[in-house]
C-alpha cells in the first residue's frame, strides 16, 4: 500500500474515534441538563401532557387587572401610600367621592369618567362604570348629585363649556326571561352648553342644601376662569343663580357642606362669601354676597370650609394660612375674624416659602391635606405642624385631592381616605397620618 494513503486512512480514524467521544459526552450533557429541567414536572398528573409555561401565563395576565400589583409595592415609597387606581389613559383632572364614601368619580382628559366602587381600599382591583362623555369634548370636573347614581359632568371643547347630569334609567322588567340583565349604562337627563361662554371651568363643587327652610337638594357651583359663578340645581340643571366676583379673574370657588355659603378665591388677596337663601317651600330665593375675608397680603390660592361650615380656611401666595370664623352676625356688620395664622411650612432647596395649590379639610377637621406640585402634606389643623409629607407623591402635578366623607372599609378596618388625582394618569388613595406629633 502506498504509504501516503495509509497515512490518510489513519488519520481519518483517529479523527473519527475523537469525533464519536465529543459527541457521546455533549449528547450526555445534554440530557442530564433536559432532566434537571424537567424535575419539577415530576410530579404532574402523566395522564395529562404538561405545560411548563402555563403558570407563568397565569401570573403575566393577572397584572393588567391588578391595581396594586407588585411593581408597584417595590415603587411605592410612603407608608400612607395604600393604593393606586389605574387604567386612565391621559391625565385625571378631577374627582369626587358620593356623600357615604363609597364611590370615587373621575374626569379624565382621556374623554371619560369612571365611577369606581371602593368595595375595600387594599383591593387589587376595582369595579368601575364607565361613562363616555359627547364627542368632541373632555371632562375637567365631576360632582355627585343627589345619590351615587346620578353624576354631573363638566366637559370643555373648542366652543365653550357644557354640563351633563348623567343618571340611571329604571330596568325594564320581562316576562319572557326571568334572566337577570345588566343595569344599563347612564343616560344624560339634562345638559347645558357655552354655560360660560367660552370660557373654561376651574372647579366644580356640589353640596346638600340642609340648613335652614333648604329641602336637602345638591346645589352644584360651576367656576369659571373668567369673574362669574353659577349655581345650579343638581336634579333639575335648572339655573338657581349668578354671581360675579368682580376680581379681574376667578381661581375657584366651593359651596360650604350644608349649602349655606358659596366662598371664592380669585385674583385679589380679598376672598368674598355669599349666602345662599332658602325660601319656605325649601328653593333657592336669592345669592347675597354677605362678607369679605380680609388679611393676606397675597392672592390667595386656594380655600376649603370646615364640616360645620363655620370656618373657612385660606392659603395664599402671602405664606400663610388663616383660619377664619365665619359663624358672625353679618347683618348687623359684625366682620369674619381670623382666629388662627399659620405659616406655610413647606420650602424650596434656597429656603423660599412655598406657596399651596390645593387644599381639603379631613372630616373631623383635625387634618388639613395641601398640595404644592407633586408634593403632598398633611398639617394638624389645632397647631399648623407637620404631621406628614410625601414628596413626589405623583410622578406629576397633583390636580385634586379630597377625603372620603365617611370611612371605608380597609381590609378589617374602617378608615377616611384621602385621593388624590395627577396628570401621571393616576389616582392614589391615603391614609391618614397620625396626630401623634413626636
Amino acid at each position: 500500500m502506498d504509504p501516503v494513503i495509509a497515512v490518510a486512512a489513519l488519520s481519518v480514524a483517529l479523527g473519527a474515534v475523537i469525533a464519536f467521544f465529543f459527541f457521546k459526552n455533549y449528547l450526555l450533557k445534554q440530557r442530564s441538563e433536559v432532566q434537571t429541567i424537567a424535575k419539577p414536572e415530576l410530579h404532574s398528573d402523566p395522564k395529562k401532557p404538561s405545560k411548563p409555561s402555563q403558570p407563568i401565563s397565569r401570573k403575566s395576565h393577572s397584572k393588567p387587572h391588578s391595581h396594586a400589583s407588585d411593581k408597584d409595592q417595590n415603587k411605592r415609597h410612603h407608608p400612607l401610600d395604600l393604593n393606586t387606581l389605574k387604567g386612565h389613559a391621559d391625565s385625571v383632572t378631577g374627582l369626587c367621592f358620593s356623600s357615604d364614601g363609597r364611590n370615587l368619580a373621575t374626569a379624565c382628559a382621556d374623554g371619560l369618567v369612571r365611577v369606581y366602587k371602593l368595595e375595600d381600599a387594599s383591593s387589587k382591583s376595582f369595579k368601575f362604570l364607565r361613562i363616555n362623555v359627547p364627542t368632541g369634548g373632555h371632562p375637567i370636573a365631576v360632582a355627585f348629585s343627589d345619590d351615587a347614581s346620578s353624576v354631573v359632568v363638566a366637559s370643555q371643547n373648542l366652543t365653550g363649556c357644557s354640563l351633563y347630569m348623567y343618571g340611571e334609567e329604571k330596568l325594564k322588567t320581562s316576562n319572557e326571561s326571568k334572566q337577570p340583565t345588566k343595569p344599563p349604562l347612564p343616560q344624560i337627563k339634562w345638559e347645558h352648553h357655552k354655560i360660560h361662554e367660552k370660557q373654561a371651568i376651574l372647579t366644580l363643587s356640589g353640596s346638600t342644601a340642609s340648613y335652614g327652610t333648604a329641602d336637602g337638594s345638591t346645589i352644584i357651583a360651576s367656576c369659571s376662569e373668567g369673574t362669574d359663578i353659577i349655581l345650579w340645581h343638581g336634579r333639575t340643571g335648572k339655573v338657581l343663580g349668578h354671581v360675579d366676583t368682580n376680581q379681574l379673574k376667578n381661581t375657584m370657588a366651593t359651596i360650604s357642606p350644608n349649602g349655606r355659603f358659596l366662598a371664592a378665591a380669585a385674583f385679589t388677596a380679598d376672598v368674598k362669601v355669599w349666602e345662599i337663601v332658602y325660601s319656605k317651600d325649601g328653593l333657592v330665593k336669592e345669592v347675597s354676597n354677605v362678607m369679605q375675608l380680609k388679611g393676606h397680603r397675597s392672592a390667595v390660592t386656594w380655600l376649603c370650609f370646615s364640616p360645620n361650615s363655620e370656618q373657612i380656611i385660606t392659603a395664599s401666595k402671602d405664606g400663610s394660612i388663616r383660619i377664619w370664623n365665619i359663624n358672625v352676625r353679618y347683618h348687623l356688620d359684625e366682620d369674619p375674624k381670623a382666629l388662627k395664622v399659620f405659616p406655610i411650612p413647606l420650602h424650596d432647596p434656597s429656603g423660599s416659602t412655598l406657596h399651596y395649590d390645593r387644599l381639603s379639610l379631613s372630616p373631623d377637621g383635625k387634618i388639613l391635606a395641601t398640595t404644592h406640585g407633586s408634593t403632598l402634606q398633611w398639617l394638624c389643623m389645632e397647631t399648623g405642624k407637620v404631621l406628614d409629607t410625601a414628596e413626589k407623591a405623583h410622578d406629576g402635578d397633583i390636580t385634586w385631592i379630597s377625603w372620603s366623607p365617611k370611612p371605608i372599609p380597609l381590609g378589617n378596618e374602617q378608615v377616611v381616605v384621602l385621593a388624590t388625582a395627577s396628570v401621571d394618569k393616576k389616582v392614589k388613595l391615603w391614609a391618614a397620618p397620625s396626630l401623634n406629633l413626636k
